[in-house]
C-alpha cells in the first residue's frame, strides 16, 4: 500500500487545508498512527506538524466533539 500522499504526489502538507487534516484523526481527536493510516515515515511526520499547527491556530479542535 503507497502513501497517500505520494500517491497524490503531493510534496507539502498545508495545515489551512482542515477538510484533508481530518481524515487522518480519530474520533477522539488523536492524530492516527502510520500503521493505521499507510502513510510513509517523512509524511507522517509532516502531518502530525500540520495537524499540531491547526490546532494551535484553532482551525482543528483539539479535542473531540
Amino acid at each position: 500500500m503507497e502513501c497517500y500522499f505520494c500517491q497524490r504526489n503531493i510534496k507539502d502538507i498545508d495545515f489551512k487545508e482542515t477538510q484533508a487534516l481530518r481524515k487522518f484523526i480519530s474520533a477522539s481527536g488523536k492524530i492516527r498512527s502510520k500503521k493505521r493510516t499507510g502513510i510513509c515515515s517523512s509524511h507522517q511526520r509532516r502531518l502530525a506538524r500540520a495537524i499540531k499547527r491547526a490546532r494551535y491556530l484553532a482551525l482543528l479542535s483539539p479535542t473531540a466533539k
